[in-house]
């Protein structure tokens, strides 16, 4: 069974989110909505009529977004069935942020 289906998100600390969005802007083109973030709409391979996304997003480098660690980026995954996972990594011992967000 394929567990990761792609990637839901990306976002990291930046010391000027402001600034980077700009930039990013600027010279790549990348638009930021009213969240600061970026919406890499999409479809799936296997049902073209769903449009799924991949966020984008600088956060600032003194966020607690991403408590309790400690990293400077994060990135989501898009999984089949996200309980049956946590409880899979569970049971073989994985640390697991109990924070869902859908």
């Amino acid at each position: 069974m394929k567990k990761v289906t792609g990637i839901g998100g990306v976002f990291f600390k930046a010391r000027e989110p402001e600034k980077l969005r700009a930039w990013y802007q600027q010279y790549l083109g990348i638009e930021c909505n009213e969240h600061g973030a970026a919406d890499f709409q999409w479809r799936e391979a296997e049902a073209p009529d769903r449009i799924g996304k991949t966020v984008w997003s600088p956060f600032p480098h003194d966020t607690r977004y991403f408590d309790p660690g400690q990293q400077p980026f994060m990135i989501n995954y898009r999984v089949t069935d996200l309980n049956a996972l946590l409880a899979e990594l569970r049971r073989a011992g994985v640390p697991v942020e109990d924070r869902i967000e859908e």
